[in-house]
């Protein structure tokens, strides 16, 4: 799989946010209507105490990726209550088309104590194309358990052979540091099942072998068929070190299946990497691989998560 970067598509710090956000474009999420495509991401703005949260937002683009027709007015989804599981912040979102309705898979993450976030995985809806989305409820559909004790978010829906299909990361172990670091969390990609995308069957195994080691970091799947087989991109990184060695930050995965379970692991078959001397060149992140009309698409993040925005690469061969 031989992919092309076409650059860097949007820049968060050039556009008026809502919510007073200034900076970041976190893990976009492409939804293709009939005219133009719409992209949301996460972004940020700090409360009172200076601390950061997330909010969602989107921009939408011709189909040619030449010209920007808007970005969100308004909120597009509101953060969550006191004490709720999102109340901190919705990262990432993830989109499934239903007719007239779009349904919407929330990451809400709330600050902790002895540990930095806990998250846990909503649902939404909206019934203006996209424009606003309403809480199913003020919890989540699908939060931590016996064998995820964690950081259960990330999820990736899609409807494939009559089920929805969730592809979803949760936390295993929290590591405390030896170099002064807070301590750091170590997640793994799982697989859930459902009949109705609300009630979902799931059971905590590890798909995705690890390449560096025990503690890798695996996040925000993305699944797509591309001639009879289920191709899935993801990222991965060092559990320590990732934020000031760019050998140890994210990078791009990939795996196969036939049956959409059972993954073989194969990062060597899409040679995409960091640039030299880019806005990418230290990390590739986040992912989120569509089709539009006959092409194959990439959206991704590149350097500091996200903090200047997101690119695009379209699938060659």
């Amino acid at each position: 799989m031989k992919w092309k970067k076409l650059g860097k598509l949007f820049d968060p710090r050039k556009h008026q946010l809502a919510n007073n956000c200034t900076e970041y474009a976190q893990s976009p999420q492409a939804i293709v209507f009939d005219t133009f495509i719409r992209i949301y991401f996460s972004t940020r703005a700090r409360d009172t105490s200076g601390k950061f949260l997330s909010h969602v937002s989107f921009v939408d683009f011709d189909k040619e990726f030449k010209k920007t027709i808007q970005v969100a007015p308004k909120t597009v989804i509101p953060l969550g209550d006191l004490g709720c599981f999102d109340e901190h912040g919705i990262f990432p979102f993830s989109i499934v088309k239903e007719g007239n309705k779009i349904r919407a898979y929330t990451s809400g993450w709330n600050r902790k104590v002895s540990v930095s976030v806990d998250t846990a995985i909503g649902l939404a809806y909206s019934t203006d194309n996209g424009v606003t989305f309403k809480k199913e409820g003020t919890g989540p559909i699908m939060t931590a358990s016996l064998h995820e004790p964690f950081l259960v978010c990330d999820a990736f829906v899609r409807f494939f052979k009559s089920k929805y299909h969730m592809w979803y990361i949760y936390g295993k172990r929290w590591i405390d540091s030896t170099d002064n670091e807070e301590p750091q969390r170590v997640y793994k990609i799982a697989h859930a099942c459902s009949d109705d995308g609300i009630v979902w069957e799931r059971d905590g195994k590890e798909i995705i072998s690890d390449t560096l080691n025990k503690d890798e970091c695996q996040a925000l799947p993305t699944v797509i068929e591309i001639d009879k087989h289920y191709h899935m991109f993801f990222c991965y990184r060092d559990a320590f070190g990732f934020r000031t060695d760019k050998n140890k930050a994210y990078r791009i995965g990939h795996a196969h299946s036939k049956d959409l379970k059972n993954w073989i692991r194969n990062d060597h078959q899409i040679p995409i990497d960091v640039s030299e001397n880019e806005w990418d060149s230290d990390m590739m992140c986040y992912p989120n691989v569509f089709q539009l009309e006959n092409q194959i698409y990439m959206l991704y993040n590149g350097n500091t998560f996200g903090k200047t925005g997101f690119g695009l690469a379209i699938l060659e061969t």
